[in-house]
């Protein structure tokens, strides 16, 4: 068992740098409105999305594929965080886990569904002006959908991150109590500080990957905590 966590441990840190890796094919990335005069009516609706208009299409099909595919590997890493937490119970294991799982089902189809919003956004681009009402309509069905998504996303990782929290802190769980301040969340607002520190050029090499780069540190502590 022990080599199986230490395996699963591994995978999961994997996985996490790889769709921190999609998320910077996807986001990392800059395009100044006044250059595309077409889409610079449109600034409220795409609220940040234009910088997809300056990603190459093979780049952005890759983005998409590498998170969508290494939600796989995710799945493993919470299998690991089941493993440290069952010693508290079946009730109180289960539930942070299942939340975790969830939000990274449905945040593969949210991962991957930015391949086709940057491909409305080039479009919007590329048509005559009299042709983008159509595109307009699209992309804001889309970006409602997308919307809902990341709330659940945002509802269901803060859940479980309480809940793991509330359990580490409980002391009947394999993994020491300071783990309870190393939740996802927590990670996540750690490197939005960090973040300030660091090179710009860094900074905008990992732009769109904060959540991603926040589970590869909750992944590595995990691991170094069972191992």
């Amino acid at each position: 068992m022990l080599l199986a966590i230490r395996l699963a441990g591994l995978i999961a840190i994997l996985g996490a740098l790889v769709y921190a890796v999609g998320d910077t094919l996807l986001l990392a990335a800059k395009a100044n409105l006044a250059d595309y005069p077409k889409l610079e009516p449109h600034r409220k609706l795409l609220s940040g999305m234009e910088r997809m208009v300056v990603i190459p299409p093979r780049r952005l099909m890759w983005g998409g594929l590498l998170g969508v595919f290494a939600t796989l590997t995710m799945l493993v890493g919470f299998w690991l965080v089941y493993q440290g937490l069952a010693s508290a119970g079946v009730g109180l294991a289960l539930p942070p886990v299942v939340l975790f799982a969830g939000a990274s089902v449905v945040g593969a189809f949210g991962h991957g569904s930015f391949i086709y919003l940057g491909e409305y956004v080039q479009a919007l681009n590329r048509v005559q002006v009299e042709s983008q009402p159509v595109l307009l309509e699209m992309l804001a069905r889309h970006r409602k959908i997308m919307i809902i998504i990341y709330a659940f996303l945002l509802i269901s990782i803060l859940s479980a991150s309480i809940w793991f929290s509330v359990v580490v802190a409980g002391g009947k769980s394999a993994f020491p109590t300071w783990m309870a301040a190393a939740n996802p969340v927590v990670a996540f607002f750690a490197w939005m500080v960090i973040k300030r520190l660091l090179p710009k050029r860094l900074v905008d090499a990992t732009e769109g990957a904060g959540f991603n780069i926040a589970y590869l540190v909750f992944f590595i502590l995990v691991t170094a905590a069972l191992w």
